[in-house]
């Protein structure tokens, strides 16, 4: 399949038409869905007359933008005017926005056509893609396994060549863990980068829109296009204008970075393959040049216990509007009264995990119990925040596993939200913290499963990730991010 690159060119100099690149992504959309499940719902309509307009506009001799016929997938907790916006979740089956996220209206402006809403773990509340009220998303490289989560459809999605750019949402890891179940980049900006605008919320100091793409060009032309300060978002950064294109051909070699594995994250817990994996990348960095150490972060471990406590927190005041009244989906009789009414929303609408969340959440912000876990989590975020603060005084990235293991069977983990919690260790701290981080593909284990690595920067410098990442897709060449089979 052609990059979003490519296919920008291809598109614009007229050699292939919008129409035509977009109803082949349409097609392998119906294929993918028929086997992994990975859409809420395919654009067909809305996506073809987009694909029109975008013919004419180039054969009247207009300039469409480098984004031009390019096929994207959004995640469904992301807004899309005149397009349902469910999150996964029964409470909002039948939304549709009157409005698009800024992200989505960025890429549409620069060309990009939206062909599919992708699957997700209900309001982002998984780490495995089989919390969504339409059922579970399976992994292209072995469909008795999970694809990651939260944003699993996205991640198949660009891993089964349905599209070239796919956009997610990260709160823990909600982009990088699926990018390295299925063998794909998964980027996570830092904080404020992105606007939020039009993102359904879960835990708001948390989340943030990321990237899910198979190449470092493709990955650098989304951000240039997307990043930038927005008005509609108090969070959005002013003054950072992104560069994210001359990073990807800035860089010959990485002769003088130094690099930082975190001891606390690259031993005891990871699997054999991972730990492969990890080698592997290490012995590719020092090939390019790059200069390897341990450093340390010691409550890096503890970070799980504070992200989990802050982000169930958040959720909870995030989620008190799903209550049938105004926003979701309404449960009961008009005779009942208004908690009974309530109650019987919120009870039949949200699902198992999203019902675990508030609760969690809602118990560690009451009386009594605010100091003892909700404060606490806080003074711990704030501690890992100085100790990584302090890493990166000795090295420019930090390395480590993107997830301990890799994808696990369908099921194996349902059971068990305290399992599936803790493969959020690695990933969460970029979250707490608000820096940049990114799942780099790292081959593959004896069982042919894809495995990713975990790079990240200070804050800001989020172009040096994706510069890295082009420097190691050169290296590898054409393995770097094979696509699945479909």
């Amino acid at each position: 399949m052609m990059t979003a690159v490519e296919i920008g060119r291809q598109v614009a100099s007229g050699r292939v038409r919008a129409q035509e690149i977009v109803r082949a992504a349409l097609e392998r959309a119906e294929l993918t869905q028929v086997e992994l499940n990975a859409f809420i719902t395919i654009a067909h309509e809305s996506a073809l007359e987009q694909a029109e307009k975008i013919d004419e506009r180039l054969a009247a001799g207009e300039d469409v933008g480098p984004l031009a016929g390019v096929p994207i997938v959004v995640k469904d907790n992301i807004c899309t005017e005149g397009l349902r916006s469910t999150a996964a979740s029964e409470s909002l089956a039948s939304f549709v926005p009157p409005y698009s996220a800024t992200v989505v209206e960025r890429l549409e402006q620069a060309g990009a056509v939206v062909v599919a809403k992708a699957n997700l773990d209900e309001f982002g509340m998984g780490s495995s893609n089989e919390n969504s009220a339409f059922g579970a998303v399976k992994n292209p490289w072995d469909t008795s396994r999970v694809p990651g989560g939260s944003s699993g459809g996205s991640a198949v999605a660009v891993a089964t060549g349905v599209v070239p750019i796919a956009l997610g949402t990260d709160t823990g890891g909600s982009v990088r863990q699926p990018g390295s179940f299925t063998g794909v980049i998964g980027f996570k900006p830092t904080y404020g980068r992105l606007s939020r605008y039009g993102v359904i919320a879960y835990a708001s100091s948390l989340d943030q829109v990321g990237v899910l793409c198979r190449s470092a060009e493709d990955l650098a032309l989304s951000m240039d296009v997307m990043a930038g300060h927005d008005p509609k978002d108090a969070t959005s950064l002013a003054g950072v204008a992104p560069a994210f294109a001359k990073a990807v051909t800035g860089a010959s070699d990485l002769t003088g970075v130094r690099v930082g594995l975190i001891e606390e994250l690259t031993g005891e817990g990871n699997s054999a393959g991972v730990m492969a994996a990890l080698e592997l990348t290490c012995e590719r960095l020092v090939q390019l040049g790059a200069e390897l150490q341990q450093v340390s972060v010691p409550t890096a471990r503890d970070g799980i216990p504070a992200y989990y406590l802050v982000a169930m927190a958040e959720a909870s005041s995030n989620l008190a509007r799903y209550d049938g009244m105004v926003y979701s989906s309404r449960t009961g009789e008009d005779r009942l009264g208004q908690a009974d009414v309530m109650m019987k929303s919120r009870g039949s609408s949200l699902g198992p995990e999203v019902r675990r969340r508030i609760l969690m959440g809602t118990y560690a912000l009451s009386a009594g119990y605010y100091d003892a876990y909700y404060g606490k989590a806080l003074k711990v975020r704030r501690l890992i925040a100085h100790e990584i603060e302090r890493a990166f005084e000795e090295v420019d990235l930090l390395l480590t596993p993107t997830v301990p293991s890799v994808a696990y069977p369908l099921g194996e983990k349902v059971d068990d939200p305290l399992a599936m919690y803790l493969g959020d260790i690695d990933t969460c701290l970029a979250n707490l913290v608000g820096i940049a981080a990114i799942s780099v593909p790292a081959g593959f284990t004896a069982e042919r499963l894809p495995c990713g690595v975990q790079f990240m920067a200070p804050a800001l410098q989020d172009e040096r990730l994706v510069g890295v990442t082009a420097l190691l897709e050169r290296h590898v060449g054409e393995k770097f991010a094979p696509l699945a089979p479909l």
